[in-house]
């Protein structure tokens, strides 16, 4: 396979971040005062901040922070802090440095005083650095993340099988190259998707400890680099990339692109085979076995549903001449969007001429038919997550030792392990190995003894609803509970894994 370059513009939610005072605290949006304080204890919508950059140059960049809102923290003459939108071109610029331990400082460009907090308020008044001027970013975006390496061209891969984790993965297709991201006490901890740790002395290991803390630098733009606090610096090593400590790194090796998990996904027809790639662009229902080939990056316009599939071959699905679909198309192609269609867990798609892809007798996808029937139905499964981590608008799923129900504004997450049922269902296992199970008033608890099934259909890149088995859509709630209790998708029913 000819090397593919997989990387992209990072997105907006990979340029965001949360800033953690001196005191602990976080960054936040006081909607109801139009100010800002330093009062929260975790990261949620009002505490997450874009960081836009006009300027950047070595250990300092010159930025403005935005709020998901859509305005910006502004510094007025009197020191004063406040939420809205600039004045003039300079107004609320700040002066971005990266200091050796990971910290950042904003001085603001006007005055040359810089961001400080007293544990409560946030305001802009001394111009001699200290300690309360310096902030902490915890980058905002989902936990289960990749990490590329810009050196090497490779994504970094677990191997379980000998604990160790290799920066050798060209395309980020596999389970492996997924981590999970925890922050804690201010360090970070990368868990394989097989629940491995990574360790100071390069290896695997079951438990988080002081010897998985690692301390994080980052960068607007999505780059971190990882130490362990006292000179040493993750990055790969050796002929064969092993991602280990060391004091040398060359070239920037220490620095990855922090990307959001990709999803990668397979496509059966009804005859029970896969959908593959055969003589480098054909597409057809030929494998009843899953191989790369059979592989498909989806990539969905969160807004318009508009979906793309990408093939390992970096190409992707295009309806060509003759109503045939082939993957050899290119990312701003026309004929490479398709609109997705749900039904009961498998999906239908249709081409740009409206007609919908479906098998014909040779076994070769082609957009045939204009209406939907059985061949036009394709059971689809998660190839690359063998579990889901769901993060709604006011947290993660997860459990909380003060509550026997499922909760939905966790800081940290639980892991939801996927146990497959049929294409699209699936039954939801707890981290001790107890199934989900629903209650009569829609809420859920992590102990049942029984696999119930639930329904999981795709709505963007990293988005999600799912039907649970009461016949309702999972939901979060302003209380913090998790709910299965809506008729319609709403917003709160969208889930981002």
């Amino acid at each position: 396979m000819e090397e593919v370059e997989w990387t992209r513009r990072p997105k907006p939610e990979e340029l965001r971040v949360g800033l953690i005072s001196w005191a602990g605290s976080y960054l936040t949006f006081e909607a109801y005062k139009n100010t800002v304080t330093a009062t929260a204890k975790g990261l949620g919508r009002r505490q997450t901040w874009e960081i836009l950059v006009s300027n950047e140059h070595d250990a300092q960049a010159v930025v403005r922070l935005r709020g998901l809102q859509g305005l910006y923290l502004l510094c007025e003459a009197d020191g004063s802090l406040c939420y809205g939108r600039p004045r003039t071109s300079h107004h609320g610029c700040f002066l971005l440095r990266f200091h050796r331990n990971g910290k950042w400082t904003l001085q603001c460009i006007i005055s040359g005083r810089y961001l400080e907090s007293d544990g409560e308020d946030v305001f802009c008044n001394s111009r001699v650095l200290s300690a309360y001027h310096m902030w902490t970013p915890r980058p905002a975006l989902h936990v289960h993340v990749i990490l590329y390496s810009p050196v090497n061209h490779c994504y970094a891969r677990a191997d379980p099988t000998v604990g160790r984790v290799w920066v050798d993965a060209p395309v980020p297709c596999l389970e492996e190259c997924g981590f999970l991201l925890h922050f804690q006490d201010g360090c970070y901890h990368l868990e394989t998707s097989a629940h491995f740790f990574l360790s100071h002395v390069d290896r695997l290991v079951p438990q988080p400890s002081t010897q998985t803390a690692f301390h994080m630098q980052v960068r607007p733009g999505g780059l971190v680099a990882l130490s362990d606090g006292e000179g040493g610096m993750l990055y790969p090593q050796g002929a064969r990339l092993l991602l280990g400590l060391g004091s040398n790194p060359h070239r920037g090796e220490e620095w990855f692109v922090l990307q959001r998990c990709p999803t990668w996904i397979t496509l059966r027809s009804k005859t029970r085979k896969f959908l593959s790639i055969v003589y480098d662009v054909e597409v057809c229902a030929a494998s009843e076995h899953i191989t790369p080939m059979s592989l498909f990056q989806f990539e969905c316009d969160d807004e318009s549903s508009a979906l793309q599939l990408r093939a390992a071959n970096g190409c992707y699905l295009a309806q060509r001449r003759h109503r045939t679909v082939v993957a050899n198309g290119h990312p701003m192609e026309a004929d490479t969007f398709f609109h997705v269609h749900w039904n009961c867990g498998k999906i239908i798609l249709q081409s740009p001429n409206g007609r919908f892809l479906g098998i014909v007798d040779n076994g070769l996808l082609m957009a045939n038919a204009t209406i939907p029937g059985p061949n036009e139905e394709f059971g689809i499964r998660l190839a690359n997550r063998p579990f889901l981590v769901l993060r709604g608008r006011y947290g993660y799923v997860g459990t909380s030792s003060e509550h026997d129900l499922m909760k939905c504004n966790m800081d940290q997450p639980d892991c939801i392990h996927l146990l497959p049922c049929r294409q699209g269902i699936y039954h939801f296992q707890a981290q001790g190995g107890s199934f989900w199970s629903i209650t009569s008033f829609g809420t859920f608890r992590p102990w049942g003894k029984f696999a119930l099934n639930f329904c999981i259909e795709l709505h963007g890149s990293n988005l999600l609803t799912v039907l649970a088995p009461n016949g309702f859509y999972m939901r979060s709630d302003r209380s913090g509970t998790l709910l299965a209790d809506s008729e319609e998708i709403t917003k709160e029913c969208i889930w981002e894994f």
